[in-house]
């Protein structure tokens, strides 16, 4: 007897995991993530599911980030009526960020409608709105850490400690197969050894049939970076700012990584190591999730500074968008945290905009940075960028903070995974690009914990058979997957290189020496945009 599965998102990309089991009493999900990133990925969050939501018995959550939760209300919009399973810290950090994800997309929908219909282009919905996420809450049930759940005829399930966030889980699930029990452990997003926050990734040991494992930097053995040499990068940028008179600019995603950057920099300021400054969280999420940081902060270590630094004098929470705006036009030196962390979104945007172009500004990037995002983009370099359809140049200063991250290296996550050996059937690999899936191939093969043909990278919606102690066998009689190509999916889409081309085509015209060199490009591209075969 075999268990079904199919990879619904997450697939060489490490945006929108989503897994369908399809077990012999019990149909359901692990993860209902949205993906992030180049336009066309996005774009999948718009088309149906790839599955019946109706026809789901339950959900097990791993954590709250929204690549993980964020299409769980279009889930429940789309006909789901089950449970969704999950520690009671995620689903106090869900109960901030769905709803905020669902207004994002309405005020985004509403801009881009406003273009549309002075474009004379079709109008389009929001995949889900607040209201769809207040609706999608009441499906919630908190699971503790360490306590088997049967959630459905056949299966038992229970959640282990990832390291990763607050309330962030592996799930080990069992299924109960005609007098044999197969076990399948879903990895979720596994924190580093020594993760600052939280204590070491946990998991069960021995006779795993299956793991399904991210790979975020599994291709990356990053230096060890201790939180004193973290803070003193921080520092430096933001001495770099001062002394400039300028914005230290911080993209930030809204949950964690915004509560951490405060503790450092509230810390530096109570040091006298940096110059007392107001810092601005410039994010309505990442305050309602601060408050659910203070409350749990009993499950983190040294919860109590997290408390004072979140309470601190110091930090100041910008309200609404009209007071952004007014942050944005301000001189001097401030220090402004906002969403989103790859620059994809949200506030963080406009102050970009209105800031990348001055040599006084500094934008220290605290994150993982997706191929094909603006946060990317900076990160790698670019000296132009296109935010909301003008070229900025880019004269600030562009730095990487590495410390911050919430994912497991390379060499952690092939410990975490030996650890969690023998594993007797297949390592599936998940929430990685390409080179870091292939990274984290080569580990898993060279320590013995799988062998080359039990180590499996599935694409996009490709379905498997599983069973006990056997290597997965794909399924050829699943339905197909969606429209865009398995292949591309987590890669530069064609908006980006429309982006890049406009940014060459202006930079041309920038620089030819006289009106009739500019007259003579545009021609020559003129003709080419009318030449025989050109659509």
């Amino acid at each position: 007897m075999t268990v079904g599965l199919k990879v619904c998102g997450a697939a060489r990309t490490v945006t929108g995991l989503c897994l369908l089991f399809q077990a012999p009493d019990a149909r359901f999900l692990v993860d209902c993530g949205m993906f992030q990133g180049p336009k066309t990925l996005k774009g999948l969050n718009y088309e149906p599911f790839p599955f019946d939501p109706r026809s789901l018995d339950f959900v097990l959550l791993t954590h709250a980030h929204i690549d993980h939760s964020g299409l769980l209300p279009k889930l429940v919009k789309e006909g789901f009526r089950g449970r969704i399973h999950a520690t009671p810290a995620a689903i106090d950090l869900c109960s901030c960020m769905l709803p905020d994800a669902g207004h994002v997309q309405e005020s985004e929908v509403e801009i881009l409608n406003r273009r549309n219909r002075r474009r004379g282009r079709e109008t389009v919905e929001p995949i889900y709105t607040a209201q769809d996420a207040e609706r999608a809450l009441s499906h919630f049930s908190a699971v503790r850490y360490g306590e088997w759940l049967a959630p459905g005829e056949g299966i038992r399930a229970r959640w282990w400690n990832a390291g990763h966030m607050l309330g962030s889980a592996s799930i080990e699930i069992e299924f109960a197969l005609r007098g044999q029990s197969m076990r399948v452990l879903v990895s979720g997003d596994i924190g580093p050894d020594e993760g600052g926050l939280h204590g070491t990734p946990q998991g069960p040991t021995g006779g795993i049939d299956h793991v399904i494992a991210e790979s975020t930097y599994g291709d990356e053995d990053r230096a060890a970076v201790a939180p004193e040499a973290r803070r003193a990068t921080l520092r430096a940028l933001a001495r770099r700012a001062a002394d400039r008179g300028g914005n230290l600019l911080i993209p930030t995603f809204a949950v964690e990584r915004a509560q951490e950057v405060i503790l450092d920099l509230v810390q530096l300021m109570q040091a006298g190591e940096i110059p007392e400054a107001p810092i601005h969280l410039d994010s309505p999420l990442a305050t309602r999730a601060s408050r659910v940081f203070r409350h749990h902060a009993g499950a983190l270590q040294d919860g109590q500074a997290m408390r004072d630094a979140l309470g601190s004098p110091r930090l100041r929470h910008v309200a609404d968008g009209e007071e952004s705006r007014r942050l944005a036009r301000q001189e001097g030196f401030q220090i402004i945290l906002a969403g989103s962390g790859m620059c994809e979104a949200g506030r963080i945007r406009q102050h970009l905009k209105a800031r990348l172009w001055d040599p006084r500004t500094v934008v220290a990037l605290v994150g993982f940075q997706a191929a094909g995002t603006l946060g990317r983009l900076l990160q790698d370099g670019a000296r132009r960028v296109r935010i909301q359809g003008e070229t900025i140049q880019v004269a600030a200063t562009i730095r990487s903070i590495q410390g911050y991250s919430a994912h497991a290296d390379g060499p952690e996550l092939g410990r975490w995974l030996a650890a969690r050996g023998p594993v007797h059937g297949g390592v599936f690999l998940v929430h990685g690009e390409p080179e870091a899936i292939e990274g984290l191939a080569k580990r898993v093969t060279g320590r013995g914990i799988a062998p080359e043909e039990a180590v499996i990278r599935p694409l996009l919606d490709e379905a498997f058979l599983l069973e006990p102690g056997a290597v997965p066998r794909r399924d050829d009689a699943a339905a197909p997957g969606r429209r865009a190509a398995a292949e591309s999916v987590g890669q530069p889409d064609w908006h980006n290189a429309r982006a890049a081309l406009l940014l060459s085509i202006e930079e041309a015209l920038d620089k030819a020496p006289d009106d009739r060199t500019r007259e003579a490009l545009l021609e020559r591209l003129r003709q080419a945009l009318h030449a025989p075969g050109t659509p």
